[in-house]
């Protein structure tokens, strides 16, 4: 296979689409927050813990900076419209669980809510905090998790250079 040397970026835009997910984070007393974020990683199976990235520009990173814990919450493609929302406006200047009609749900062993209208939720305790250039990664232990027993994985949202998008058909099984 003939290759020739290209922009590192463009090369990385050769990855497949990344995993959407709605993370929640809150005080515990009402000042909560939604953000839509791709970066989104499991970086350990035992314990579980998953990493999200956000931007140190984005509302979310301020209150994630000042809270122990955050939800990610799985939305399925009905939601995509409510992602797409929580991903353009600012929490400082609206409430996304009102807007997007979202009950925001006390977790049970965090503080932060979660998101009842997603089919997964995974409430997590941060570990550890990277920077990571143009963003930070908080990699959180997965305490508690609920899933509604509908949860279809073939629903869940992907985004790729601006486009949401399904999982694709299954090739083969190892």
């Amino acid at each position: 296979m003939e290759k020739s040397e290209v922009n590192p970026i463009w090369a990385c835009r050769a990855f497949p689409a990344f995993p959407v997910a709605l993370v929640a984070v809150g005080d515990g007393n009402g000042n909560n927050n939604i953000i839509t974020v791709a970066l989104v990683h499991m970086f350990s199976f035992n314990p579980p813990v998953l990493g999200i990235g956000i931007s140190p520009a984005r509302h979310s990173y301020e209150m994630l900076e000042a809270s122990d814990d955050f939800s990610i919450n799985i939305p399925s493609k009905d939601l995509v419209e409510e992602v797409l929302y929580c991903g353009q406006r600012s929490g400082r200047d609206v409430n996304k669980f009102e807007d997007c009609g979202f009950e925001p749900k006390q977790g049970k062993k965090i503080r932060s809510p979660v998101i009842e209208e997603c089919a997964v939720s995974l409430e997590c305790v941060k570990r550890q905090r990277v920077d990571a250039g143009d963003h930070v990664w908080y990699l959180g232990e997965v305490v508690h998790a609920e899933m509604a027993k509908d949860a279809d994985r073939e629903k869940s949202l992907m985004y790729w250079s601006g486009e949401f998008r399904l999982l694709g058909d299954v090739i083969r099984k190892r």
